[in-house]
This record gives structure tokens, sequence and C-alpha cells, in this order.
């Protein structure tokens, strides 16, 4: 009986010891993937909804409902002027479409910056901020960079004409009128994403009414020269004016002799002889 009871009594506490074990080893596993669920959360990252295309639209096509779907968007790299909602995108009574503006590739996200407003075409209007006009430059081959212009380049404009000088004299002479202006046409397109060089008779500019006034007068009066500026350059160009005194490196003191120096005559023949007579210079 003792022996019986014996056997009992250590397959009992070989039982539980095995079940400590197991319980233990259970409990361990448990944390452990715990612990890596946690990790892997932790690795997750937030996302929203942003709007996308489903092929690739160029410029002038219509982007519709047809061309759009939905994906999850990293949250903190959403980029800037993505639509997240399809009323922000279409609006309620708009008209619901938007016309293209820059090519975009398939699964691009939508962003406002490549699309018109809704129900807007392509057109230079589109290409306008509020308070903005449209404005056309008469260019040639060297006015017009070569050609080398595209819209949404900005240049800087330089007026060449004759103006008086302190003594009441002409004289050519270049300056700087405006700064960093952006263009939003060349010729008849709109176009940002053509990249041959077209020599181009007009390039249209975005403005201010004032500026317009400006370079109305300046066409009229002389003629426009454009500087291309760098697509990376934010720097706006200071004053610059150049006459032919300053091109030649001649002061006004050397000018103003030189004009004092001047002697102008008449030539008059009488009999075999020819008599100079001084008279005054025109002009002066």
């Amino acid at each position: 009986m003792r022996l019986i009871f014996g056997l009992v009594l250590i397959v009992g506490v070989g039982l539980a010891g095995f079940a400590v074990y197991m319980a233990r080893d259970f409990i361990g596993s448990q944390k452990a993937q715990l612990a890596a669920e946690r990790a892997a959360r932790a690795q997750v990252v937030p996302t929203v909804e942003v709007f996308v295309i489903n092929e690739q639209l160029r410029y002038g096509q219509t982007l519709s409902e047809e061309n759009i779907r939905i994906v999850r968007w990293p949250e903190n790299a959403i980029p800037e002027g993505a639509f997240q909602t399809l009323a922000d995108l279409f609006p309620e009574g708009e008209r619901r479409f938007r016309t293209v503006l820059r090519t975009m590739e398939k699964d691009e996200a939508i962003l406002a910056v490549k699309v018109t407003n809704p129900g807007a075409d392509a057109g230079v209007s589109s290409q306008l901020e509020k308070g903005m006009r449209a404005f056309a430059i008469r260019v040639d081959v060297a006015s017009g960079v070569s050609g080398f212009l595209r819209p949404g380049d900005k240049v800087d404009i330089y007026w060449t004409g004759r103006v008086a000088n302190g003594e009441g004299r002409a004289q050519e002479m270049t300056t700087l009128i405006e700064a960093a202006i952006h263009i939003i046409a060349i010729d008849q397109t709109a176009d940002a994403d053509r990249s041959s060089p077209t020599i181009a008779r007009t390039v249209t500019v975005s403005i201010k009414p004032n500026q317009v006034a400006a370079l109305a007068q300046a066409q009229t009066t002389g003629k426009l020269s454009l500087s291309l500026v760098g697509a990376e350059d934010d720097s706006i160009a200071e004053a610059i004016e150049v006459d032919q005194n300053q091109l030649l490196g001649i002061t006004i003191a050397e000018a103003a002799q030189a004009i004092e120096q001047k002697v102008c005559t008449i030539k008059t023949r009488r009999g075999a002889d020819i008599v100079e007579t001084p008279v005054t210079c025109p002009g002066q």
C-alpha cells in the first residue's frame, strides 16, 4: 500500500513539475509574440487616402472620375496640393472634370498645380492667379533666348531705347524693368512639357495690372529683351542700367570735354579757293 502511495506521489510531483515547465514555456512564448507584435506596430506608417490617376495623361487631356482611384498614402509624405476627398477634386455644383496642365504618369498623385480648376480648359486664363493679367511680348531669336523658353520659366525683362541725358542729347540705354516674371505661354501654347527649342514670335507673361502699363509703354518706345532665370534661382535681380558712356567706359567729364572740343565748319568756294568758316555744331 505504501509502495503504491509512493508511486502515486512521485508521478503526481512529476506531472506538477511538467505542468509548471509547460506553463512557463507558454507564458514566455506569449510574451515574445506580444513583443514582436508591438515592434511590428511601431514600424507601421500611418496612412491616409489620396487620389491617383489610372493611366498616363498629357497636357490638354480631360481628368474625370473614370481616370482616378484612391490609394493609401503615408501620412507624413503627402505631396503638397494632393486631393484627399472627391468633394475637393470635383466640388458639388461644378462641372465634374478638370484639364491636365502637365503630364502625369500612371499611379501618380493628382496635384492642384498639374490640373485646372473644375470645368476649365487648358487655356492661358487657367494659368493666371487672382489679380494677375496676361501680357504678350514680341520676341525674336535673339530677344527670346534662342527659342529655349517654355511655359513655367522665369525671365528678367530688359528695355533698350533712346533717352535724353542731362544735356538734352539722346543716347542709347538698356535697363532692367521687370525681374523674375513667369511665362505662361509661348506663341499659342501653354504646355509646360514642351522641350524642343522653338523660335517664338510672342511670349505671354503673368503680371500685375500696373506692370501691364509699364511693359506696354516700354514695348512701344523701345525694344524688350528677355534673360532666362535659372530653375533653382529664387533671387531677384537688383536695378541695372547701362548707357553708351558706361558701356565704353567714358566718364561724364570726358564726354563733356569731347563735346566742347568739337568744332563744326562750313566750306565755301570762292573762285579757286575753299574757305572754311566755323559755325555752331548741330544740337549744341
